[in-house]
């Protein structure tokens, strides 16, 4: 598959984007949620992924057939729009599951208006910035649809900058947190949260979801949503994409919490603290 250069970032309604997240962007502002849809917002390299399997695991994954979908047609990503795949939002209209699970990176104040009117169950999830930085760093050396990295020195001060696909971390999880304060239909979550006890936070999500699994359902999506076995499951591990190119880097890498330690120098902590200098589970 030939794809076009790397894309270059711009500023976006104040927001750092590529094209692959703006050509399409009058359907995306127009799309039409529905009171069912469950949407899942991060920040990039967040867990994503591992929220969205979780999540079809629980409504559609015991069933053969939806074993072998790739999990990013299972759970559309709401605005993208790159060469030889059809827009997010066109997978979305044409989705027959319900509910719809649909995945999104946009900061809060640029979503469509209907999630809001239609009080969709939103989950975010937020990492450290740390470990969060070094897998955006991994993933851009690996993704060819994303802006080159350059070197971990320079990509640090563009995450400092906040010059990344999708803006600036502190300012995409605070700005949901806020959200999260008047809107009833935000579960916040955090990475390191579900790494120290993923059935803890299983229950929590099921809670927020209205959703009753057996404990032996909850035993088999907690087994399957294991970052080991995701990273060998082909519909799980994004090795069907062509864009991503295994050779460099996995699109699963570690999933550790702390994997900042191999990567931050002592100045490059201290470089971070003014963007991090908050406690960092953002509501304590």
């Amino acid at each position: 598959m030939e794809l076009p250069p790397r894309p270059k970032l711009f500023d976006f309604h104040g927001v750092s984007m590529t094209n692959y997240f703006t050509d399409n962007w009058d359907n995306v502002q127009n799309f039409q949620a529905r009171p069912d849809d469950i949407l899942i917002a991060t920040y990039p390299k967040a867990g994503t992924t591992w929220v969205s399997y979780i999540l079809d695991l629980l409504y559609f994954g015991q069933t053969a057939p939806e074993r072998q979908r790739p999990i990013f047609e299972k759970v559309p990503f709401l605005e993208l729009l790159i060469p030889l795949y059809p827009p997010g939002v066109e997978v979305l209209d044409n989705l027959t599951t319900s509910p719809r699970l649909i995945k999104t990176h946009l900061p809060v104040q640029l979503l469509p208006k209907s999630f809001w009117e239609q009080n969709c169950r939103i989950v975010y999830v937020a990492r450290n910035a740390k470990d969060n930085a070094v897998s955006y760093f991994h993933f851009d050396r690996m993704n060819q649809t994303q802006p080159e990295p350059g070197d971990w020195n320079n990509f640090l001060q563009r995450v400092m900058d906040g010059k990344m696909v999708f803006g600036s971390w502190y300012d995409h999880v605070t700005g949901w947190w806020e959200k999260k304060q008047t809107h009833s239909k935000i579960l916040y979550l955090f990475y390191e949260d579900m790494v120290e006890d993923t059935g803890r936070e299983l229950d929590r999500l099921c809670s927020f979801l209205g959703l009753s699994p057996s404990a032996e359902k909850k035993e088999r999506v907690r087994r399957g949503a294991q970052f080991d076995t995701m990273k060998k499951n082909s519909m799980a591990n994004y090795s069907t994409l062509p864009i991503m190119d295994f050779k460099i880097s996995p699109f699963m890498r570690k999933g550790k919490v702390g994997d900042w330690k191999n990567h931050f120098t002592l100045g490059h902590s201290e470089m971070v603290l003014p963007v991090t200098n908050l406690s960092w589970r953002v509501g304590e």
